[in-house]
């Protein structure tokens, strides 16, 4: 308990000092007319805000939706990060500052004072300017691009691949995580958008919620409108499975999972779930695989390839669908080098990140190898999805929602 309270006063007083930075900066750069006004505007946000946030679990939970939650979460956190950049400014000029100070009481030298305004006031100027550059782009990825999608098209040559099957377009879509969803405009029009580009065949790689199977049911009539030649086959994420979220009882929990299942079918798409499906084509076969979730590290691991494998060793050509791309150097590659290509989703590129024909860079990159786009290891190929949805941050910054086509060739 003891513990608790002194972590607990620990990060208040933290939190506090960031909030006195950030009003002695806004307090220097403007008007000395406005000081008063402002004052009560900015420490009434503060408190407002720092307030909602700790009641929210254990009062205002009741009261206060979800989802709009997450917008006053971004929020708070935008404004916090927007003053932390600012303390880091201004902490290293109160040090210098200080030590000035402690050096001209121990000379003969008087303390010059003649430019600390001005000097005072360029700073705090400058720091508000430069938290306000991360802080801006926050707001903006979560206003126009939570739902930017960008339709990308790939290519891949295999040797192995029937010659039936050149030209087969599959859509892959991944991550989609319904329970943070606020708008349906946007969702229908990529619907109507993936059903006009006529592929052969819908691949769902995992997360169609982030913790209950509830989060599905205002958008089940979107997204069962989803059409290809040979249908919609899915597989599970590591969110599907409501491992994240407190059950009443075990029970409860696995409740939840069956009618996840039940939404699958109810959607009119066929969950693979540790087994196999063959296509056929002029004669001709491949294999389409899929596990459940397995990931590296922390991440549950559900996902059996060799009971989902079983039954597919004399077919010429494998895709493998597995939500969680740390899967594929750690069992695909180096126990089933007969999986030709696999689709993952799982890192959403951090929805964070810089990706241009010059640069591709994101955070996420520091935890997963293969993190975004197309990769390959010998005759192997692993594409990761960026995602359909989002997740906490209500928002993309660069790397943006995604649907992306895939069209196999024969080499």
């Amino acid at each position: 308990m003891m513990q608790s309270l002194l972590f607990f006063g620990i990060v208040l007083s933290i939190y506090g000092l960031v909030e006195f930075y950030g009003w002695q900066a806004i307090k220097t750069a403007i008007s000395p007319s406005s000081v008063n006004t402002m004052k009560w505007v900015y420490w009434g946000i503060s408190i407002t805000f720092l307030a909602i946030f700790l009641l929210y679990r254990p009062v205002l939970q009741k009261f206060i939706p979800r989802p709009m939650m997450v917008y006053f979460a971004t929020t708070f956190l935008v404004l916090l990060l927007f003053k932390v950049i600012i303390l880091l400014f201004l902490v290293p000029e109160d040090i210098t500052r200080f030590f000035r100070f402690a050096a001209a009481k121990f000379s003969s030298s008087p303390v010059s004072t003649a430019n600390a305004i001005t000097r005072s006031q360029f700073l705090s100027r400058l720091a508000i300017l430069a938290a306000a550059i991360p802080a801006g782009s926050l707001i903006y990825g979560a206003l126009a691009n939570a739902y930017n999608y960008q339709f990308k098209k790939v290519s891949i040559k295999f040797p192995n691949l029937p010659d039936a099957f050149h030209g087969f377009r599959i859509i892959q879509v991944s991550d989609i995580h319904s329970g943070s969803f606020n708008r349906t405009e946007p969702l229908i029009e990529a619907v109507n958008k993936i059903n006009k580009m006529g592929a052969d065949i819908i691949l769902f790689t995992g997360d169609l919620v982030n913790d209950k199977s509830d989060e599905m049911d205002p958008y089940m009539h979107i997204f069962d409108k989803l059409q290809a030649k040979r249908g919609v086959v899915s597989t599970t994420g590591n969110h599907d499975y409501g491992d994240y979220t407190q059950w009443d009882s075990m029970a409860d929990k696995v409740a939840n999972f069956e009618k996840f299942k039940g939404i699958h079918k109810k959607l009119g798409w066929n969950l693979l779930m540790n087994e196999n499906l063959i296509l056929e084509q002029g004669g001709q076969k491949i294999a389409l695989i899929g596990i459940e979730n397995w990931g590296k590290g922390r991440f549950t691991k559900y996902g059996k390839l060799k009971e989902a494998h079983a039954g597919t060793e004399n077919i010429p050509f494998k895709i493998l669908m597995s939500h969680d791309p740390s899967h594929w150097d750690a069992e695909v590659r180096p126990g089933y080098p007969d999986i030709d290509l696999t689709l993952s989703g799982h890192t959403h590129g951090f929805q964070f990140g810089i990706e241009n024909k010059w640069l591709k860079w994101s955070p996420s990159q520091y935890i997963y190898e293969q993190w975004a786009g197309l990769y390959n290891k010998g005759k192997q190929y692993i594409y990761v999805n960026r995602g359909f949805g989002f997740l906490g941050y209500p928002g993309r910054v660069g790397i943006l929602p995604e649907v992306t086509e895939i069209t196999l060739l024969k080499a």
